[in-house]
């Protein structure tokens, strides 16, 4: 008998973006309680919605990595992991999560500065606002290609 997660996964949500492929990932999602688990969903379809416009990318496989919703871009290895999560101290706030090797989260705060920011690798969201549209789609636009960015950069040096 399939899972809560796996039925989950098969299902297309209201706004006509499908559910989870992955039942590890349809699970985590269905462990956070209403109105956090909106925000994530949203956080997600911005992503995935990201990835498709941002030339480069590719297919992102959706995954759980340190116990948390991943996208990877192994198709193409143009970018770096890009996680997303409540944040464990407050129940209020959920996250973006970067590699904190990277000078992603420095770039962010140059060009966002309005943002909030958990050390060198998360930008903090709260679930009583509403998401920043613009500067996450940039910043999770520029994590997506870091790798992509760095090797056109390498070549011009």
């Amino acid at each position: 008998m399939p899972s809560l997660a796996a039925k989950n996964a098969k299902k297309i949500r209201p706004n006509g973006h499908p559910a989870p492929s992955d039942p590890k990932v349809a699970a985590v999602f269905s462990g956070y309680p209403q109105p956090l688990r909106a925000k994530l969903l949203a956080l997600r379809q911005l992503i995935l919605d990201t990835a498709r416009a941002t030339e480069g990318v590719g297919r992102l496989d959706e995954t759980i990595k340190w116990g948390q919703v991943s996208y990877l871009t192994s198709e193409t290895g143009s970018g770096s992991t890009v996680r997303i999560d409540r944040v464990k101290s407050d129940g209020d706030q959920y996250a973006v999560y970067f590699h904190c090797q990277t000078n992603l989260v420095e770039t962010f705060r140059e060009l966002y500065p309005e943002l909030t920011y958990g050390g060198n690798r998360s930008i903090l969201l709260d679930t009583s606002k509403a998401l920043p549209k613009q500067a996450l789609r940039h910043c999770v636009a520029l994590a997506l290609t870091y790798h992509l960015n760095k090797r056109k950069a390498t070549r011009k040096d």
